[in-house]
């Protein structure tokens, strides 16, 4: 858009195009994940990382939740001895699919290959980065690093789908009308919900169980991935291999070296919401 003479503004889906230029593919999907989703990263994360740098910077720090935080920032005396979430914000999408599309369309260089790649891969409805993590890594092509879940039948993965509760699971669920799935998988009816610190509170404890009670009414199972097992390679393979059972679909890998493409590949998505490698 002309501003005024010589200047410029560009949409998010073409700044978006412009900041992956030879950047990583992992990197770049994680922006795009943002993009299309319903969270915003607040400036302390996103100025480290635009300089490849990771945030928080102390390794008590623990990044990723669903959760909103709108408090006051923690001392460095606490920072020193308490685990925390990572701070983000609710907004609207700022791109669509089909405009990353037209972009990506637009951009036939080779230094926008990464961009091209990223916006076939990614989805729109996450809510969190650890939401946008965790679709990443289960759902990417094997020859990326990931779990190839996003290729099993009927949509592959779903972020925040809605699943309307009959008579029998509301009343297994104690009245929940309905639950939203983190990441769903239709041909496996699996539910894969990421718990961060939050859902650790006794409140939330019990409003998850009445809601993970509602599910299984419906048919659905609820697959729950901690905040460690975000980190771990062969738990994350085992909810790969359980989705691929349920849908009837064989789990296979066709490359070789697959366990270090898959470490590489999680590293590279942890530094691109600000996170350290694990």
């Amino acid at each position: 858009m002309h501003v005024e003479a010589d200047i410029y503004a560009t949409s998010p889906a073409m700044t978006a195009m412009l900041c992956s230029k030879n950047e990583s593919v992992a990197k770049t999907l994680m922006l795009l994940m943002e993009l299309l989703g319903t969270y915003s990263l607040p400036p302390e994360a996103t100025y480290p990382i635009a300089y490849d740098d990771t945030w928080p910077k102390a390794n008590s720090f623990e990044a990723m939740d669903d959760l909103d935080c709108q408090g006051d920032q923690p001392t460095p005396e606490k920072q020193a001895e308490t685990r925390y979430e990572q701070a983000h914000y609710k907004c609207e999408p700022a791109t669509t699919i089909e405009e990353l599309e037209a972009v990506a369309r637009f951009a036939k260089s080779s230094s926008y290959a990464s961009f091209r790649t990223a916006v076939k891969l990614a989805r729109a409805g996450s809510a969190s980065p650890a939401e946008s993590l965790m679709f990443a890594v289960l759902g990417a092509p094997m020859r990326f690093g990931g779990f190839g879940c996003c290729s099993l039948p009927m949509g592959g993965l779903l972020l925040n789908y809605r699943v309307d509760f009959d008579t029998l699971a509301v009343n297994m669920s104690s009245g929940i009308p309905y639950a939203i799935c983190d990441l769903y998988c239709p041909a496996a009816r699996v539910d894969n919900e990421y718990n961060g610190i939050g859902h650790e509170l006794q409140n939330a404890r019990i409003h998850d169980g009445n809601r993970n009670n509602g599910l299984k009414a419906m048919g659905i199972h609820v697959l729950v991935i901690n905040r460690d097992q975000m980190k771990d390679l062969v738990a994350l393979e085992a909810f790969a291999q359980t989705m691929h059972r349920l849908a009837g679909v064989r789990f296979r890998y066709r490359i070789k070296g697959y366990r270090k493409r898959q470490a590489a590949w999680l590293n590279a998505l942890r530094a691109g919401i600000g996170l350290a490698p694990v």
